[in-house]
């Protein structure tokens, strides 16, 4: 993968990952267009990278509010903060047990798919309409509701389905407030990445050739420059109930990405 590919990669995964349009999907899409020919573990591996650079910015944007939790769950006292710490496990347990349980076949489904990919985004889009629909609260999200939102995540690991968007779109038909929803939804992952990272580290799934030095360091350095642009933005974009225009993106981009799976 030259470096151009790494960074035009970087950017798409940077914006996509905020936006809710499915990072996932659209890596697969970017990869399918520039005919990425890496052999998996290469692919992985420059995956991750780019999802490390993601959690990375998400620290950046929210290091406020991650400090503030480490604090309060280092007081070993219930409060908003270890609540929210609290909130943010129960998240990840469906995530964590999909993952573990069926980690080889949602991994088939990442091998340039795009008809799926399509169709999975036109179900995203539904999830954007009904949350740009919803009735705005001061609601915060609660211990059932941090459930729900973590089995929104678990669906949203197929490629095509936003996890931000899938996840947001739960919290505020859920009757959360929309700023809180966006900003739980971007506190969630980050420790799911850190943890992938951290087992396919020690599992040596992870392979690492110095030759890819260069093209890892564009990809990673475009990922996390787009990604504080882009988590920034979509924070703003929430407050103002914008989602329909990502909705519409989502049947746009689908429907493009089904009718060029057809007719290759």
């Amino acid at each position: 993968m030259d470096i151009i590919d790494s960074i035009i990669l970087g950017v798409i995964q940077g914006l996509t990952e905020f936006l809710p349009v499915s990072s996932s999907g659209h890596l697969e899409l970017g990869k399918a267009i520039l005919g990425d020919q890496s052999i998996p573990q290469e692919s992985l591996m420059f995956t991750v990278v780019l999802h490390f650079a993601t959690a990375l910015s998400t620290m950046v944007v929210f290091r406020k509010d991650i400090f503030s939790i480490l604090k309060g769950v280092f007081s070993f006292q219930w409060n908003e903060d270890t609540k929210l710490a609290s909130k943010i496990i129960i998240s990840m347990i469906p995530a964590v047990i999909v993952g573990y349980n069926y980690e080889s076949q949602l991994a088939e489904l990442f091998g340039g798919s795009i008809q799926l990919v399509g169709f999975m985004l036109l179900i995203t889009a539904f999830l954007l309409f009904l949350a740009d629909k919803a009735k705005d609260t001061d609601k915060n999200v609660t211990f059932k509701n941090a459930a729900i939102i973590g089995i929104a995540q678990a669906i949203a690991m197929l490629p095509g389905i936003s996890r931000s968007g899938a996840t947001i779109s739960a919290s505020v038909l859920l009757g959360t407030d929309k700023t809180k929803a966006a900003r739980f939804s971007f506190l969630m992952v980050v420790p799911l990445i850190f943890g992938k990272i951290a087992k396919d580290l020690i599992t040596g799934e992870l392979t690492y050739n110095s030759d890819s030095f260069v093209s890892l360091s564009a990809g990673f350095i475009a990922a996390f420059l787009s990604g504080l642009i882009a988590c920034t933005w979509m924070i703003a974009l929430v407050k103002k109930s914008k989602l329909t225009y990502f909705a519409i993106y989502c049947v746009i981009v689908g429907m493009i990405a089904i009718i060029y799976a057809s007719l290759n």
